[in-house]
């Protein structure tokens, strides 16, 4: 449960700090909840705005609505981090070019059009 919880802590952190993967995070609390905590799990997996995004990408999709917020956060913060608060022209390449890979990554990835709620992925407890 600890583990679970310092994952939830620091997903939500990295819903507003560039780079820090947010949805591994919330993947990795919903599969410790499952072991440690059935209503923590269920909390999480249900979760209004999580939920969703845990659910089907237990199914290896992503919702429409979550891939293309995702880019549109990367394309902004990224550039933004890489020309006003980075001095050196390789860690500027290289942050444009981690952006570049997670948005070829999130584009290949199967789209959900719709979530269905109570739908679980493989990281259901039982």
């Amino acid at each position: 449960m600890v583990a679970g919880a310092a994952a939830v802590g620091l997903g939500v952190v990295g819903i507003f700090v560039p780079l820090l993967p947010t949805v591994p995070l919330f993947l990795l609390a919903a599969a410790c909840f499952a072991r440690g905590s059935d209503r923590l799990h269920r909390w999480l997996v249900e979760h209004r705005h999580l939920g969703p995004v845990i659910r089907a990408y237990g199914h290896g999709r992503v919702p429409r609505r979550a891939r293309n917020r995702a880019l549109a956060l990367i394309w902004l913060t990224i550039p933004l981090t890489a020309f006003l608060a980075v001095r050196s022209p390789w860690l500027r390449v290289g942050l444009l070019g981690v952006g570049a890979a997670v948005s070829v990554y999130l584009l290949r990835l199967p789209v959900e059009e719709a979530s269905t709620p109570g739908e679980g992925g493989p990281i259901q407890k039982g």
